[in-house]
Parts: structure tokens; sequence; C-alpha cells
């Protein structure tokens, strides 16, 4: 690792996920941060919305609706992606990753979004 590397990563991470990254311990932050988001998100060719959409088809496809709330949240704080369009991404994804999943996603997205209301209304 290289603290050039490590702070391209935790700048990338921290636009990505829309909230300031701080460096953290252990082998699994080291690759997280150096080469998933210091090397492979900060190629260029795709735009970190782009990225993200394809990260949220995956997650759907995977199930893995716990990850792509994080990914929701971040979207819609990033100004990336608003609710139509998140709500179009479920309905599109139950044709290829099947019904229940994107169903999932839909729900997902709702559960974002209410608590995004909630919180400012608070």
């Amino acid at each position: 690792m290289t603290d050039e590397r490590r702070q391209r990563g935790l700048d990338m991470m921290s636009k990505v996920y829309g909230w300031e990254m701080q460096d953290g311990p252990g082998s699994h932050f080291e690759v997280t941060a150096d080469h998933l988001f210091g090397e492979i998100w900060t190629r260029p060719g795709l735009s970190i919305r782009d990225r993200r959409l394809l990260l949220l088809g995956a997650l759907t496809a995977q199930g893995l609706t716990d990850v792509a709330e994080i990914q929701i949240g971040a979207a819609l704080h990033n100004e990336e992606l608003d609710e139509e369009q998140l709500r179009e991404i479920a309905l599109f994804l139950c044709h290829y990753v099947g019904w229940p999943l994107g169903t999932k996603l839909d729900t997902t997205v709702g559960k974002v979004l209410h608590q995004r209301k909630a919180a400012a209304r608070s």
C-alpha cells in the first residue's frame, strides 16, 4: 500500500457513499480501500452513477438488499438517482432477475425513502 493509493481509495469511498470515509484497520479494509476504490472505482470509462447502476443490478440478482440499501441511500444522497428512477430500476430488474428479487429491491427503495423522509421531519 502507498499513502497516495490509500488516500485515492478513501477519497473515492467518500464520493461513492456521500460521507467522509476514515481509514480503517485490517487486510479486508486495505483491499477494499486500496484496490476496489483506489483502483477499480477510479478507472476511466464509467461514472460513479454507471457503476452504482451495475452494482444495484448485481446486488438485486443475489438478493443482497441489505447492501443495496446502502447503495440506494448513497445514490439519493449524491443525487445520482431519484425515487422514480429507483422504482423503475426495480421494475426493470424484475424481468431479468425474477419478480421476487426485483420486488425485494422495490421494497428496499421504499424503506430507504421512508427513513429519509422521517429523518427530514425530525
